[in-house]
């Protein structure tokens, strides 16, 4: 999580080369109150947050506060290699030490616009940082009841801000809102500024289920933002649902039944039958159905018949030579085909019986002669 917390710059003077160089104490032990909407707990008005002295202090803390880059307010995102030349005006050294309750820094501003900005009273400093949130309430040694602790502090940067809210202590500030959360704290006093009125937290009431909350500015920015972002993550999971649908659909529509898978074995092997009825000797495994009709047109025809032709030409092709494989023979025209002739000499013994047949009928009405 994103956080930044403001202090005052401190010991500010100018090197022989005109660069700025300053004090800042920063990342203090204790609790911190903070917008419940900014640190993810809209349900709750205020987190008290507890930043153990064991983690503002340990060693790899104290190194993350080292060479950390300086920035003209706080920038949009992380400062990283990438965008150091775009957003760093100097960076802090690294002496790093403890100072009561607070992390000291010393750094040097190199950028002659932002140290004019600086000298001409733009002189607070918020350090942007991330760390982990251990949402686990207990109590302080020293008797603080708090809400959640803040572990594995890490700087990122820090940052040159105009005069913020809440004072020139560690506060809610102006320009936190885009980069991370920043603590809550009283008003500054009256004598603190020279407008009377300017100490005063601004406020925005904003409607949660049906019911009018008054919270800060910058709350309610979060808020609008956290609700945009819950808008996008909806019409995001809509999209997601939509899109999983119509792979399903497009999956459902690839597979087949049982009955289909059947039909289809069925009609491969009735191919394969066919094709080794027609060419005996063609080659079907591996083959698609379509190869193997194309193999069989070949064997009975040549490779000629097939060269340059369409896949509907090979199954016509094919078509007609299981046709003429599925004939059945005509036995009458076989035999008549070359003309009707004897199956045997007249000599046979068929003719010889035919012929005395006749010659019976033909003298079976004369009467027989006496002897």
């Amino acid at each position: 999580m994103n956080f930044t917390d403001i202090v005052t710059v401190a010991g500010t003077r100018r090197t022989g080369d005109g660069y700025l160089v300053a004090d800042a104490r920063i990342a203090r032990t204790g609790v911190q109150n903070y917008s419940g909407a900014e640190i993810g707990k809209p349900e709750m008005s205020s987190v008290r947050i507890y930043r153990p002295g064991g983690e503002v202090f340990s060693e790899d803390t104290l190194k993350s506060a080292a060479h950390r880059p300086v920035t003209n307010e706080h920038p949009p995102e992380m400062v990283t290699s990438e965008n150091w030349k775009k957003y760093a005006v100097g960076q802090t050294g690294d002496e790093i030490i403890g100072e009561g309750i607070f992390l000291r820094v010393p750094l040097m501003v190199s950028d002659e616009d932002a140290i004019q900005d600086i000298e001409s009273g733009k002189q607070e400093l918020s350090a942007g940082y991330v760390c982990d949130v251990d949402f686990t309430a207990g109590v302080t040694p020293s008797g603080e009841a708090y809400d959640a602790v803040q572990r594995n502090i890490r700087i990122n940067h820090i940052a040159i801000v105009r005069r913020g809210r809440a004072g020139s202590k560690v506060r809610i500030g102006d320009v936190a809102a885009p980069w991370g959360c920043s603590p809550l704290a009283a008003p500054r006093p009256l004598s603190d500024h020279h407008h009377s009125k300017e100490g005063m937290m601004p406020t925005k009431t904003i409607m949660i289920d049906g019911i009018e909350i008054e919270v800060s500015n910058q709350a309610a920015e979060i808020i609008a933002a956290l609700r945009q972002r819950l808008a996008d993550t909806e019409i995001s999971h809509q999209k997601a649902i939509a899109i999983r649908d119509a792979e399903l659909d497009t999956l459902k529509a690839t597979l087949l039944d049982e009955a289909e898978i059947e039909r289809r074995a069925e009609a491969r092997a009735d191919l394969i039958v066919l094709a080794k009825a027609i060419a005996a000797n063609v080659q079907t495994s591996g083959l698609s159905d379509a190869a193997i009709r194309k193999a069989v047109v070949i064997a009975k025809a040549g490779e000629g018949a097939v060269q340059g032709r369409s896949d509907a030409y090979v199954d016509a092709r094919f078509d007609m030579l299981t046709e003429g494989l599925n004939k059945k023979p005509d036995l009458f025209a076989d035999a008549v085909k070359d003309g009707i002739t004897s199956a045997q000499p007249s000599t046979s013994l068929a003719f010889t019986a035919y012929a005395a047949m006749v010659r019976d009928l033909e003298s079976a009405h004369l009467a027989a002669n006496p002897t």
